[in-house]
């Protein structure tokens, strides 16, 4: 959010006679109930409030001065020294936001608009604060065994989003209490919508993860024990002779873990028999001298021939 000085028309040293006066003009003009149907004038009185929140109370007025809270009323890491706008945004701990004793906006509201009943048959209420929507894009990998990513909103605000373990595409994640202020009301929510990259060979069914491995004829035929790609690393995995393209293994506890509680999908691992890519004449004519002598139909047994 911007310099709540800036958003209220007043100097940084001005009373907190100039600053409530200064709150009083942009809320007689920006409330919106004067102004139904106007999003653009209602987010001004919105910022108005929560720059009044922050300077209209002489304690908290000081703490943003010296740096110990931002413009959206959140801890800092305050330095000696930092004095203004900001503060410093690193290191926030916790969010101080809230009216201290004594003081609310909604004051300056009542006497603007009368008293609590009549302002009530004014139509003035309290309101929560509107929602932000947004989206970011995660890895496969990242999705699926979860992680954290920093979050840059429209207003330039950084925030620290937790994707957790199992998270889908297009599941929508929520930020309570982090969108816009509120008029007398709590503040709104940022809701994120996840978009999950598709993986170059890693798929997902539910809890489970599904892979198609190439294997070569000889591991196919005589068995093997190969190294697997998995979603927490390499795993060792032993193909039984005999394995044709399309066998399926499966890697217990090698898929999603939604939480440490809970129990871990499968890994699927589907085989599929890969020739070299120029088979020499001593493969040909082996197959060749081979198949005279063991004629079959893979077809037929499928019943796509007679």
């Amino acid at each position: 959010m911007r310099d709540p000085y800036q958003i209220l028309g007043v100097k940084r040293d001005a009373s907190q006679a100039e600053i409530k006066k200064a709150y009083r003009e942009l809320a007689k003009k920006l409330h919106p109930d004067l102004n139904p149907n106007d999003p653009g004038v209602e987010q001004r009185f919105k910022e108005a409030t929560q720059a009044y929140t922050i300077v209209g109370d002489e304690g908290r007025r000081q703490r943003f001065d010296r740096g110990e809270i931002d413009a959206n009323g959140q801890e800092t890491a305050f330095r000696g020294g930092q004095h203004g706008f900001g503060g410093g945004g690193r290191g926030r701990t916790r969010q101080s936001f809230g009216f201290a004793e004594g003081f609310s906006p909604e004051d300056i509201l009542a006497e603007i608009f009368g008293s609590a009943r009549k302002t009530k048959r004014q139509g003035f209420t309290k309101s929560k604060g509107a929602d932000l929507k947004t989206s970011i894009t995660v890895d496969f990998i990242e999705a699926a065994r979860g992680s954290k990513k920093r979050l840059r909103l429209k207003d330039g605000k950084v925030l620290e989003l937790a994707i957790p373990a199992g998270t889908s595409d297009g599941q929508t994640l929520r930020l309570k209490g982090r969108g816009n202020p509120g008029h007398g009301g709590a503040s709104g929510d940022v809701l994120v919508e996840i978009k999950v990259k598709d993986h170059p060979f890693f798929s997902r069914n539910g809890n489970n993860i599904q892979l198609e491995l190439p294997v070569t004829l000889q591991e196919a035929l005589l068995g093997a024990e190969i190294e697997v790609p998995t979603i927490t690393g390499k795993v060792s995995m032993k193909i039984p002779a005999g394995s044709n393209s399309g066998t399926t293994l499966r890697l217990k506890g090698k898929g999603i873990r939604k939480s440490k509680a809970a129990e871990a999908g499968d890994q699927y691992v589907k085989l599929k028999v890969v020739l070299p890519d120029k088979p020499d004449r001593k493969l040909r004519d082996f197959v060749k001298n081979w198949a005279e002598a063991h004629d079959y139909d893979p077809r037929k047994s499928a019943g796509l021939s007679d």
